[in-house]
């Protein structure tokens, strides 16, 4: 169990930080302030502030999260009356806001009156034991010091998402699917070199087994079977049927190695028996493999594409079938799933991060309000329109799509609940 928790924490984490570093690199890359970069969610353990961005790590070790200025990230509302405590530098300008309340022996503590900190940049409050009121210029590189001690960097408005040109605003939207995408390649093709080759479906005999029937009937890998008892085939799996057909019974393989004549072999296959009690004949030859280098690359892509276009054919087809909630799910059934890879080894897990990563870019990328999909179609109105949404309007189609994603995992989850622990 321990195994499997670990396994699911590093694979969920994996998935998850991959996928905002897409956000974080092309939001930089677009001019707009990273304010923070967290590992991990909840209380904050550790951060290091660099480059204008803050990096963090939280307490629970599961996934993490980008806040790009601009995008629900406004600093903490500054209310009239509010106590605050201000770092000045030598110009008499605001280097540093703090909000938790800590005292400071060079800050000075106002009472706030006034502030702007996206285009005036500005602060005005009373000092204690003061009547005038003070104002003080806010350096754009200032920090804020919020309530659980995170320090983060002010936001002018130049710096905010929505003053992004509207193409970076839409590669860096598109940047999380994409990273997501990258990592299930590069892992399906990390699979194929570790096994040294892709299975491919052609009549050639793979690895054969020691001690074997194929062993003993001198068999060769990359034999070339032409036919069964007589009867012609071309593929792995027609082999592979003609023989489990045949447990116990002598049959005739007729057999190509290299540029030699074709040659007739006797072979017995071995008898097995499946969980069912079935009886299936077996000669102990692997799958045949291409071992090109080129094969093992295409391998990523192939599965990549396999995998998405099996999504969304699922996602497509529930407008004709109706929703269904065994058709997804949740943390719960992705941890039990965790707990059936992880007996299986290394490769497996692997294949399963590759296939989630692959899902988690997917799914991102429907056209639903909050997901990456829902702000590149916003994206997409903005460029016909040749004008943004109201942010209000476009506040409350994204607080919509986030119950509707809300409604679906409570639903999933339960779902997946049933399933995994009362067998419903």
């Amino acid at each position: 169990m321990f195994q499997t928790i670990i396994t699911f924490i590093i694979v969920f984490s994996i998935l998850v930080i991959i996928h905002e570093f897409g956000h974080f690199y092309f939001a930089k890359k677009a001019g707009i302030l990273v304010r923070e970069f967290a590992i991990g969610m909840g209380p904050k353990i550790f951060s290091h502030r660099k480059n204008g961005t803050t990096y963090t790590i939280r307490m629970l070790p599961i996934g993490g999260y980008v806040r790009m200025a601009g995008i629900g990230d406004e600093d903490t509302e500054l209310k009239p009356g509010m106590p605050l405590n201000i770092s000045l530098d030598e110009a008499q300008q605001v280097t540093q806001i703090d909000l938790s309340n800590k005292q400071h022996l060079r800050a000075v503590p106002i009472e706030l009156l006034e502030a702007d900190l996206e285009q005036a940049l500005f602060i005005k409050g009373t000092i204690p034991g003061s009547s005038e009121p003070v104002t003080y210029e806010v350096k754009r590189d200032a920090t804020i010091i919020e309530a659980d001690g995170t320090e983060v960097q002010i936001a002018p408005l130049d710096v905010q998402y929505q003053s992004a040109p509207l193409l970076k605003r839409m590669m860096t939207n598109f940047a999380g699917p994409m990273n997501n995408f990258i990592l299930g390649i590069a892992v399906f093709i990390t699979i194929a070199f570790v096994q040294g080759g892709v299975t491919v479906n052609d009549n050639r005999l793979g690895e054969i087994q020691p001690n074997s029937p194929a062993e003993a009937a001198g068999l060769r890998e990359d034999d070339e079977v032409l036919a069964v008892n007589g009867e012609e085939i071309a593929e792995w799996t027609e082999l592979v049927a003609s023989i489990q057909a045949n447990p116990g019974n002598e049959i005739t393989l007729t057999v190509v190695t290299e540029n030699q004549k074709a040659r007739d072999v006797l072979i017995t296959p071995e008898t097995k028996t499946d969980e069912q009690g079935n009886d299936y004949g077996l000669i102990g030859v692997a799958p045949p493999m291409d071992r090109t280098v080129m094969a093992k690359i295409n391998y990523g892509f192939k599965e990549f594409w396999l995998i998405a276009t099996s999504i969304f054919g699922l996602v497509f087809s529930m407008f004709r079938t109706g929703f269904q909630a065994d058709s997804f799910g949740g943390p719960v059934a992705i941890y039990a799933a965790t707990e059936q890879v992880v007996d299986y080894g290394f490769l497996s897990v692997l294949s399963f991060l590759a296939y989630l990563s692959i899902n988690l870019g997917v799914v991102n990328l429907l056209p639903i309000p909050a997901l990456d999909g829902g702000k590149l179609l916003l994206n997409v109105v903005e460029g016909i329109r040749g004008k943004p949404l109201d942010p209000e309007k476009e506040g409350i189609i994204t607080a919509i799509g986030m119950g509707l994603l809300l409604l679906l995992m409570v639903i999933v989850t339960w779902n997946d609940i049933q399933r995994f622990f009362f067998g419903q």
